[in-house]
């Protein structure tokens, strides 16, 4: 896998070597792999925020040429990726989706000099850690999981004081991350757990973990997690005769969560910002995509906001190198598909907070009031 990510970076490059006045840029998500669903939304959001802004003048004069690299979500892989957009000349890179791919690539661009703007990773560790190692080249346009997990765990308090409640996570930087923070905030709102437990990606088989819930009478499941386990531990659970409500975070939006759950996935809550899809700032891009058969769902419009502020600020800079752009990027707001965003001083994203919604019928939707 190695080899060909590799292969497909060089020969991807090698393609638009002879337009040396191009400006390389790069996506980085787990294009392969069990989480390959993101790594489409991101994917496609960024080969049409380079179309768009090619088409209109591309940035300071010049196109913009995308390079794509498959993480597969792996901390290895990811940095093997992060070291190839460096060698091959990007000077920005939207990505990665798993906050523990993102946290390893961007030490490699922080010493390159190369920026970085995720989309999706969401573990107050990435912007944190940078800030505290004084690089000033990481950002998001995504939440950070203190946010999300304040949401997610008052809501359960307020919601489901009477019903038992066990957090489940799956030892990754996002899902242990966030389930912890979930629950520190559902503790403080005077609500405790009945279990905590851990499972570990891949896991396929939760018919133990679901009779321990069963005996504890279970009536709230949270997982800190991926669409993938989240979606088989609820169907098992409803297999089993365990009629608990599932409760996630972001990485349940994609349709992909049905497909493994089906109706048994009905009325499971997520956290997610307000969908970006409902808003009058995307719905050029939305019917774009709608035209090529595509819904853009979860994290695509949040990778073509990455790239649209790179854009800007590089344009607004007069220069594609990265202190000038994360400069610029930390002093001012720019409009884009997701609304007008801005960055702290740490460059986490200042707009909306996480909302909650409901999967039905294979769709979700956000809950009002």
């Amino acid at each position: 896998m190695g080899m060909s990510l590799l292969a497909g970076l060089v020969l991807a490059f090698s393609a638009g070597a002879a337009m040396a006045a191009d400006i390389t840029i790069g996506m980085e998500g787990p294009i392969t792999g069990e989480y390959a669903a993101f790594g489409e939304q991101m994917k496609r959001g960024a080969e049409l925020a380079v179309k768009d802004i090619n088409g209109s003048g591309g940035v300071l004069g010049r196109q913009l040429h995308l390079l794509s690299g498959d993480d597969a979500c792996d901390p290895k892989q990811a940095v093997n990726v992060a070291n190839e957009m460096a060698n091959n000349g990007a000077v920005f890179v939207a990505g990665s989706f798993c906050s523990g791919a993102s946290i390893p690539a961007s030490a490699v661009y922080a010493e390159n000099d190369v920026l970085q703007i995720t989309p999706a990773s969401t573990n107050p560790a990435l912007t944190d850690d940078a800030f505290k190692n004084g690089w000033t080249n990481v950002f998001r346009v995504c939440g950070r999981d203190d946010s999300q997990g304040r949401v997610a765990g008052q809501y359960i308090a307020a919601h489901f004081r009477d019903k038992p409640v066990a957090i489940v996570q799956d030892k990754s930087a996002y899902g242990k991350g966030l389930a912890d923070q979930t629950k520190a905030a559902m503790n403080a709102a005077g609500l405790k757990e009945v279990m905590y437990e851990s499972i570990n990606q891949g896991d396929k088989d939760f018919s133990a973990l679901v009779t321990k819930m069963k005996r504890a009478n279970v009536g709230v499941i949270y997982f800190g997690g991926y669409h993938t386990e989240a979606g088989l531990l609820i169907r098992q659970a409803k297999e089993q005769g365990l009629n608990a409500v599932l409760i996630g975070g972001d990485a349940l939006a994609t349709e992909e969560f049905w497909k493994i759950t089906g109706p048994m996935g009905a009325q499971t809550l997520m956290t997610f910002p307000p969908d970006p899809r409902n808003l009058p700032s995307a719905q050029k891009v939305v019917a774009e995509f709608r035209k090529q058969g595509f819904d853009p769902e979860g994290y695509t419009l949040y990778t073509y906001a990455a790239i649209q502020v790179f854009a800007q600020a590089a344009d607004k800079a007069k220069s594609t190198k990265e202190a000038d752009v994360a400069k610029t990027l930390r002093a001012n707001k720019f409009p884009t598909v997701v609304g007008t965003i801005g960055f702290n001083a740490k460059g986490d994203v200042i707009g909306p907070d996480y909302v909650v919604y409901v999967w039905n019928d294979g769709k979700y939707k956000e809950i009002k009031g």
